[in-house]
């Protein structure tokens, strides 16, 4: 039975935040975590991104950006990544992640683009990309 779940973005302050938020909201029963493969350790989520949330009822606030550990990627029964570079990073670095590394929105076979630095619109698109990755993902997630 699946019981945790990993989401990987770059800097672990935009999208994995998010895509956590939304998946633990969804998924209460669930531990649900993020990491970046490089992240801005300590750092808060973008402030976009926390606002984009708290319109939706989801607090991300609390979270802090960590650097994704080998225990990290043992823990979670899936991980789910932004884009193939970091589904490759992943299992180059931790070999044993090879068939539980996904990305978001594998189902509609695009990434989902790292909205830093960029205007509300960039992150909107992003979360609007991720909701639909969440989404398609619940669904299978159930069946499990």
């Amino acid at each position: 039975m699946m019981q945790s779940i990993l989401t990987v973005c770059i800097g672990n302050i935009c999208r994995s935040p998010m895509a956590e938020g939304l998946l633990a909201a969804a998924l209460p029963h669930m531990a649900v975590a993020s990491a970046g493969t490089g992240a801005l350790i300590g750092e808060r989520a973008d402030a976009l991104a926390r606002e984009l949330m708290q319109r939706r009822g989801i607090s991300i606030e609390d979270h802090r950006a960590r650097q994704v550990m080998r225990e990290m990627c043992q823990q979670a029964d899936i991980i789910f990544v932004m884009d193939n570079e970091q589904r490759r990073y992943l299992e180059e670095k931790y070999p044993f992640t090879c068939g539980k590394v996904f990305r978001l929105c594998e189902h509609a076979k695009q990434d989902v683009p790292d909205p830093y630095r960029q205007p509300q619109a960039a992150f909107e698109q992003s979360l609007t990309l991720i909701d639909q990755g969440v989404s398609d993902w619940l669904s299978r997630i159930a069946r499990l």
